[in-house]
């Protein structure tokens, strides 16, 4: 992945911790912080583009080289994909980040590159993230931009989903909540195994 430098002049950009993966049961799973972009113009909405292009780049050669590759990019992706994923009045598209042509289009080309967003077909609406100011919570004034974008063989595998709204609630919650999967991996031989749901 690319990094990041506010000034890069005389110096190599460093690298942030924003990607960490593991290969659980033939499932390959990467746990995302896309970078947030801060305003348009930026450097670190370009850094962000960037990031956003060489992560579409590594999920076109995984996909060509392992085209049955169960996998699974999940985290805070900073981008509200879709108009409806949009309810904070703050966020406007052609002045924002996270809505912006260039952010929906890099989203868009994860999509390209062979993944789905598996939670939305069985969670058609809702938020994952409200921010802390003017009561963003309790007006339902959130963003929908955390996800789980899986390869065809991962969204095979995914047999329910659920937002978990009321995390947002409580003392001192994060900003964010979980976005969870159920996948069935059974095949058919084992559908008597008693082993226990694995969650994305």
């Amino acid at each position: 992945m690319p990094g990041f430098a506010k000034d890069p002049a005389g110096q190599e950009a460093p690298l942030e911790a924003r990607a960490i993966g593991a290969t659980v049961g033939g499932i390959r799973v990467w746990s995302l912080y896309v970078p947030n972009g801060r305003a348009l113009g930026d450097p670190h909405f370009f850094y962000k583009l960037e990031w956003l292009s060489a992560l579409q780049q590594y999920t076109t050669d995984a996909l060509a080289t392992t085209p049955d590759l169960a996998l699974a990019l999940v985290g805070d992706f900073n981008i509200a994909p879709m108009d409806a994923d949009n309810g904070d009045p703050a966020v406007v598209p052609g002045f924002s980040t996270h809505v912006s042509p260039p952010e929906r289009e890099a989203f868009a080309a994860l999509e390209a590159a062979g993944l789905s967003d598996v939670v939305r077909p069985l969670v058609p609406a809702g938020y994952t993230y409200w921010d802390y100011k003017r009561l963003r919570f309790p007006k339902n004034e959130g963003m929908r931009i955390d996800f789980i974008l899986g390869s065809h063989a991962f969204a095979n595998a995914v047999a329910g989903a659920a937002i978990h709204r009321n995390e947002r609630k409580g003392e001192a919650p994060s900003d964010h909540v979980p976005v969870v999967v159920d996948l069935d991996l059974t095949s058919p031989q084992e559908e008597d195994d008693d082993r226990p749901m694995i969650f994305g």
